[in-house]
């Protein structure tokens, strides 16, 4: 079990380590002018501000029960000891190109126990404007879940 443990962490620091390379981006927590119109491609584009900016709802989920440290990237890089289910929710606002290359969002779950009493990674699930884009097919991916918005 020790073996599990240190393997996990060691690929959740691999992860993080990733993720704080990569820079990834995050929204505008501040509201430009006014509901945004809905947009061809999904989401929502704002009326004022930079034109053809688009916003995506992400959600990310960490599924099962007891307590875990959760890796997340989605309005900034961050780490957390959380009791599950855990979810977050936020609006990422991308400029045209970021719509282009993406934006990468990201959950790395934290080791919970199995029916059998091994450790495994907890069950992870993101969706972006509702829609389910990525899992770890219940804890099965060691690497969680990541996604690139665009």
């Amino acid at each position: 079990m020790r073996g599990v443990t240190r393997r996990t962490t060691a690929g959740l620091a691999l992860i993080v380590s990733g993720v704080l390379l990569t820079g990834c981006g995050g929204g505008d927590d501040g509201e430009a002018g006014g509901k945004p119109a809905p947009s061809a491609s999904g989401g929502e584009e704002r009326s004022g501000g930079a034109g053809g900016e688009v916003v995506r709802e992400v959600t990310l989920e960490v599924r099962g029960t007891g307590k875990t440290q959760i890796a997340y990237a989605a309005d900034g890089n961050r780490t957390e000891q959380v009791t599950l289910p855990w979810k977050k929710t936020v609006e990422l606002s991308l400029t045209k190109a970021e719509q282009q290359v993406g934006v990468l969002v990201s959950v790395v779950p934290g080791p919970v126990p199995g029916d059998d009493g091994m450790l495994k990674p907890a069950p992870c699930v993101i969706t972006v404007d509702g829609e389910k884009v990525a899992d770890n097919q219940d804890g099965k991916d060691i690497l969680g879940c990541e996604h690139t918005v665009k």
